[in-house]
C-alpha cells in the first residue's frame, strides 16, 4: 500500500546515527544522504527523514505514530534498545506483550530525537 514514509528532521547527522542504529537492527542498510533528506531503501518500501523543504521548522505530527516491522520479540526489544541509546526516548507502556481485536501483539514505542513516535511491532502468530 505505501511507496515510502518520510518524516521531518531538523538535524540530519542526529537522525541518521539514530535511524542507522534503529533500523539496523531490522537488518537495514545505512541511510544514504541526498542533500537535505536520507533514505533507507528495501525491498518493501522506503523510509525517509528530511530537513523541510519549506524552511521552517519540522514539527511532530500530533496523533501520528510510524511502525516498524519486526520478525520476533527479541528483534523488538534490539529495535527499542537501539533507540534509547542512540538519542531516543521511550513513550506508552514498557515493551511487551498486548492483546486485542488484531490478536497478540508484541509492541515498543520511542520518539525519535525530533519527538515524532514510533513503534517496533511483532505480531505474534495465532495457534
Amino acid at each position: 500500500m505505501f511507496s515510502h514514509i518520510m518524516l521531518g528532521t531538523n538535524d540530519l547527522d542526529r537522525s541518521k546515527a539514530f535511524y542507522d542504529a534503529v533500523l539496523g537492527t531490522l537488518d537495514v542498510p545505512p541511510g544514504g544522504v541526498d542533500r537535505y533528506r536520507i533514505f533507507w531503501r528495501t525491498k518493501t518500501g522506503v523510509f525517509s527523514v528530511s530537513l523541510p523543504i519549506d524552511g521552517q521548522p519540522a514539527t511532530v505530527a500530533n496523533g501520528s505514530t510510524t511502525g516498524f516491522a519486526c520478525q520476533s520479540p527479541e528483534q523488538v526489544d534490539a529495535w527499542h534498545a537501539a533507540g534509547l541509546a542512540n538519542g531516543g526516548t521511550t513513550c506508552e507502556d514498557p515493551p511487551g506483550l498486548r492483546e486485542g481485536p488484531a490478536g497478540k501483539l508484541y509492541l515498543a514505542y520511542l520518539r525519535d530525537p525530533d519527538g515524532n513516535k514510533l513503534c517496533g511491532l511483532y505480531r505474534v502468530p495465532r495457534g
